[in-house]
């Protein structure tokens, strides 16, 4: 399905029934990473796995900010009239998620996000190393993105009113400190390191975020 939000063209998959919960892919993927995961979830949820704008089979733009693809989220959920929605992000959609939550509260029920970081100098040095030479070598405007954003602060992060589970592996990319820096300072947010869990082990093409995501979210009676 497409729907235009912000003059962009986005490309979504609705799988299950119940609740909306909305899935918000990495950088550099697309909303097929999720499939595994969407389909133990669809019996309780109504999953909307989305392509950010320039990813998947959405449109592609000629810069990224992540403050327009929260906003692109913000719309997409305004206009398929979503409500009591779960937000899961990945990376990058953990990212969007927390400029989502702190910019709009209230429009979230609850969030999970996954190996999200607040500044660009969180991500592993090394990893930061190729994406600069690989951009020097040939303009890429994603590895701009994550070599200059985001730059999210302690103050964003305490307005956001969304019980949020925030998720890392004990060897993501993601410095541990950002992501207890996170936890910290988001009020009512829950903190799960996970043992032996890279970046995306657990996610892409896995079926344990699933699991995470149902336990932090447990059926109503």
């Amino acid at each position: 399905m497409e729907i235009t939000v912000n003059h962009v063209n986005l490309f979504y998959e609705v799988v299950g029934t119940g609740a909306p919960l909305v899935m918000i892919h990495g950088n550099g993927e697309s909303h097929e990473i999720f499939h595994e995961a969407a389909e133990l979830l669809s019996s309780r949820f109504t999953c909307y796995l989305l392509d950010s704008r320039g990813h998947g089979q959405s449109q592609q733009v000629p810069e990224f900010h992540y403050a327009d693809m929260a906003e692109d989220v913000y719309r997409f959920i305004q206009a398929l009239e979503l409500k009591n929605v779960t937000y899961y992000g990945f990376s990058d959609g953990g990212i969007i998620g927390l400029l989502l939550a702190s910019a709009h509260p209230g429009l979230l029920d609850r969030m999970i996000i996954s190996g999200a970081n607040t500044r660009p100098d969180a991500v592993s040095k090394p990893l930061a190393l190729v994406f600069r030479v690989l951009n020097f070598l040939h303009r890429n405007p994603l590895f701009e993105l994550m070599l200059r954003e985001p730059h999210i602060s302690a103050e964003q992060l305490r307005s956001i009113e969304t019980p949020t589970l925030v998720l890392a592996g004990s060897r993501d990319l993601v410095a541990e400190e950002d992501t207890r820096f996170i936890a910290e300072n988001i009020p009512n947010a829950a903190l799960k390191i996970l043992p032996g869990e890279g970046h995306a082990s657990y996610i892409v093409h896995k079926t344990k975020v699933a699991e995470l995501i149902l336990e932090f979210c447990p059926q109503e009676t």
